[in-house]
């Protein structure tokens, strides 16, 4: 039998969680299997508690707790965990990204990851990360456009995105790297699988004013929902009730955009102004 993977409670909330669960488990003597089956939920789910790469839900979690002995520790954990989002939620988020077979977007300030190029990908990271160096600046951008093969899949993803007109106004990178985003934006809404729509000023107020939302659809598992706001304030939410509000907030903004004819006609409009910008 392999060793069981060394855990590092220092790396997060939920590692930390992970590893407390671990340590009670082995102190009571019980294997993955036998706490499992005393919840009951399949071995394999406390497999991913310990490892940080899943968080119980409140009822399992205070079952845990008590089945264990641990006097309030996992429950008071499991609190903050729900306070405070995990600084990974990013990295869940791209696991489930790669598993959706929907993938619903409302952007307030940019350009979507898999649908930006190079130039302007570099710039986003460079001003989002400044302390960052010229290589991990580089890394970073590559690992960005790696995600693109996802749309390029034998059977991709549905990729619908509601763009704020703010994300094609402002020149990111100068007018020229903007208006080869612009043209991409347009080449890549040529696809069947994709669809952009922008949600123009004159729309005037909506429901995620000040952030970005994602609505990740699978197969065969509920629906989930990426909040975005500042690197701080990003979220996976996966309760279904919470899940149906943003769906239902995501769809006022989706119904108030310009048809996705008429969004390209205005990107159109925003890459000539970009031109006119530049100097002869």
């Amino acid at each position: 039998m392999p060793a069981p993977k060394e855990l590092d409670p220092s790396t997060s909330l939920a590692a930390l969680y992970g590893a407390k669960l671990r340590k009670l488990r082995v102190r009571a003597g019980w294997t993955q299997k036998e706490l499992g089956d005393r919840i009951p939920i399949a071995h394999s789910r406390i497999a991913q508690y310990e490892l940080g790469n899943e968080t119980p839900k409140k009822d399992v979690s205070d079952q845990l707790d008590k089945l264990l002995g641990a006097d309030g520790d996992l429950s008071d954990l499991w609190v903050h965990l729900d306070r405070f989002p995990p600084t990974d939620a990013f990295l869940k988020y791209k696991e489930y990204e790669a598993k959706a077979t929907a993938v619903h977007k409302y952007l307030a300030h940019n350009i979507p990851g898999l649908l930006q190029t190079e130039a302007y990908a570099r710039e986003v990271m460079r001003q989002a990360l400044p302390w960052c160096t010229a290589d991990e600046i580089e890394e970073k951008v590559a690992a960005r456009l790696a995600r693109r093969s996802i749309l390029e899949r034998v059977s991709p993803p549905l990729y619908w995105v509601v763009l704020d007109e703010a994300a094609i106004r402002r020149p990111v990178g100068g007018p020229s790297v903007m208006r080869d985003q612009l043209a991409c934006l347009l080449e890549a809404s040529e696809a069947p699988n994709v669809e952009v729509q922008v949600l123009p000023f004159a729309a005037g107020e909506h429901a995620f004013m000040g952030g970005s939302v994602t609505m990740l659809t699978f197969e065969n598992a509920p629906d989930v929902v990426y909040l975005e706001g500042s690197p701080s304030l990003t979220s996976l939410v996966r309760d279904r009730k919470a899940v149906a509000r943003h769906s239902h907030r995501y769809d006022r903004v989706h119904a108030a955009a310009l048809s996705p004819t008429a969004s390209s006609k205005l990107i159109d409009k925003a890459m000539e102004e970009l031109t006119s910008c530049e100097p002869t």
